[in-house]
């Protein structure tokens, strides 16, 4: 592989991080109010805060968290901190520091996302294949209207319908949350048992929606190599179905999904938003919907920016190592 692509892959992964740091910092400036005056205000509202020190308290917090300085002087410090992944103390759980409350969420959403992704990538991705194989058996063809159906419906939907099937109706699986409440959680066999049973609501309803849309990818890739020269080749020369299937139709119909596993494990970091609220999962989609809520900025930016983060890296290793898989792909120079 030439060094020089390499360098050039870098340089533009630091302009990407840098261009989504930036965008990072202005959106949510955009909103308005002031943050810290909208806490201390709610703050006030249910007696926790007398409203003689509310400007007091709002000077003070404004100078802790540099929300007092000129917008250039913020950008500044943000990106210097930014890059190191220290974003500061939370506003809405001062003095609870951000990246210490996104490393506490990330394990439950990347337990919950990794699997859920993995499993209805290959699920899905081998359903697939299969329904578009001319020598499948027959009834999997009518597997393509249900797996239209599933890919069409929401992560979030899908979990409600079965929040009211499994948990309301049959009462085979918890409501919501993450564990059971009064549970101490730690290293131990019973909390992990828990944790999954706890999980596998909210991953089914990732799981059964993502399943659909693997299948229907991975479908429409192998239709398009069914009628290629090499694969009409292997058939000449007698080689068997099993093998064309995988060394011919399979191996070159699932590049394209590869490429989207790896941007879709690269969004993982953010968590399924909608599905951890509806199950109260405290994953970090969770927790990025209660700093959009109580305007948190520097919960926002560590979000964020870690979810941006995940996908650049995710997206150069993916280019990196696509020679691997496919070597009719090089970067070498002629």
């Amino acid at each position: 592989m030439r060094l020089d692509y390499i360098v050039r892959r870098v340089i533009q992964f630091v302009i990407v991080l840098w261009g989504a740091a930036t965008l990072n910092f202005v959106l949510p400036r955009l909103s308005p109010g002031n943050p810290v005056r909208e806490r201390l205000l709610n703050a006030m509202a249910t007696g926790g805060v007398q409203q003689a020190g509310v400007e007091e308290m709002v000077r003070a917090y404004n100078e802790q968290f540099g929300l007092d300085k000129p917008l250039p002087v913020q950008y500044l410090l943000y990106l210097q901190h930014a890059f190191v992944l220290d974003f500061g103390y939370s506003i809405a759980s001062y003095p609870a520091k951000v990246l210490n409350m996104i490393m506490a969420a990330l394990p439950w959403t990347i337990s919950l996302l990794l699997c859920s992704t993995l499993i209805s990538f290959t699920v899905g991705t081998l359903l697939g294949a299969l329904i578009a194989w001319p020598h499948s058996p027959r009834f999997l063809r009518h597997l393509v209207v249900p797996m239209m159906a599933l890919s069409a419906i929401p992560f979030y939907l899908l979990g409600l319908v079965l929040v009211y099937l499994l948990a309301i109706l049959i009462h085979m699986f918890p409501v919501s949350g993450g564990y059971t409440i009064g549970t101490i959680p730690g290293p131990t066999l019973s909390f992990f048992v828990d944790a999954v049973y706890h999980s596998i609501l909210p991953a089914l309803s990732i799981v059964l929606s993502a399943i659909g849309f693997w299948a229907i990818g991975m479908r429409g890739m192998m239709v398009t190599t069914e009628g290629e020269d090499y694969v009409v080749y292997a058939e000449a020369k007698g080689i068997p179905k099993q093998g064309i299937f995988l060394h011919y139709s399979l191996r070159n119909a699932i590049l394209p999904q590869l490429t989207s596993l790896a941007l879709s494990l690269g969004t993982i970091v953010s968590g399924a938003v909608v599905v951890e609220i509806v199950f109260a999962y405290p994953g970090v989609g969770s927790l990025l919907f209660q700093a959009i809520s109580a305007l948190d900025y520097f919960v926002i930016y560590g979000v964020v920016f870690m979810t941006v983060l995940a996908i650049a890296i995710a997206t150069i290793l993916l280019d990196l190592t696509y020679p691997l898989v496919d070597p009719r792909i090089s970067y070498r120079s002629a």
